[in-house]
């Protein structure tokens, strides 16, 4: 058995996962699997990984089912007690796994931690601004705004999925959001201070460039954890306040794009909920 599941799901980006994959055999740390999902590319996906056998384990979807599906499909897959994942068009640097997996031998308690990562836009580096600094241990609070989590930048317990369960594969967005506020209610999230992945953006085939209203998405999301029991009393009363704020923006833009029944819902929907925080 490896130490280490990478799990990389991909879709119609051949010549990037080439990138990731090589990326993972260039560790320095080797006592690994890689698990990489194909997400019913029609490509030459299928093509590229043949390039990289025996040395991956390739899952084929014959049909797109997004990016939740297939890392759960690549959780259920692994066997080993530590899970990195990888997008396709990330990539690490060689010390990365051996980073996390010596935190992790240092740390037993720990259950999740990740790195910090460079950000390069439209093939140039970007500094990612001061609301998206990533924080230490307790995050809950602050991870309600935004995801400060960087999947690729993750590594956790494969223990810890029976916990929290897997990816909300009804989020088309968000779902990296939706995963660490379920983990972060309940359990520190460590970052270890070195800048080990490198993440692109603003290429047209990125769900979070071709999609907009994310706070969408972000008030299912957190209206599920309310529902869940799982939170204090504390934590639900933030919940509650950064629900009330984004409804608030979402819901009177509903209503200004002529979207009425979604904008007042929305606008009614704190207050409904407001029972679960007592």
């Amino acid at each position: 058995m490896a130490e280490v599941s990478v799990i990389i799901p991909t879709y119609n980006r051949a010549r990037k996962v080439a990138r990731a994959i090589a990326s993972v055999l260039y560790q320095t740390f080797t006592d690994y699997e890689i698990i990489v999902v194909d997400d019913g590319s029609n490509d030459n996906t299928s093509e590229t990984l043949s390039l990289f056998r025996p040395r991956i384990v390739p899952l084929i979807h014959k049909e797109n089912r997004g990016v939740s599906a297939a890392r759960n499909r690549g959780i259920k897959s692994s066997s080993a007690p530590l899970i990195a994942f990888l997008d396709s068009d990330d990539y690490w640097l060689p010390e990365k796994l051996a980073v996390q997996a010596a935190f992790f031998k240092a740390n037993p308690d720990a259950v999740a931690c990740q790195t910090q990562e460079r950000w390069i836009r439209k093939g140039r580096p970007v500094n990612p601004g001061k609301k998206h600094l990533k924080p230490n241990g307790l995050i809950f609070e602050p991870s309600l705004k935004l995801c400060l989590v960087s999947p690729s930048a993750a590594m956790v317990k494969r223990a810890l999925f029976n916990e929290v369960g897997l990816f909300d594969e009804a989020l088309p967005l968000c779902e990296d959001y939706d995963l660490w506020l379920r983990i972060s209610c309940r359990h520190p999230i460590y970052l270890l201070n070195r800048e080990l992945v490198i993440k692109e953006g603003g290429a047209p085939d990125q769900l979070s460039s071709s999609m907009a209203g994310l706070d969408r998405f972000r008030i299912q999301s957190m209206v599920k954890l309310l529902q869940s029991g799982r939170l204090t009393r504390e934590q639900a009363r933030a919940v509650l306040d950064e629900l009330t704020a984004k409804c608030a923006v979402y819901g009177k833009g509903c209503i200004k794009r002529g979207k009425r029944d979604e904008g007042e819902h929305c606008l009614q929907l704190p207050a409904r909920l407001r029972s679960l925080c007592s």
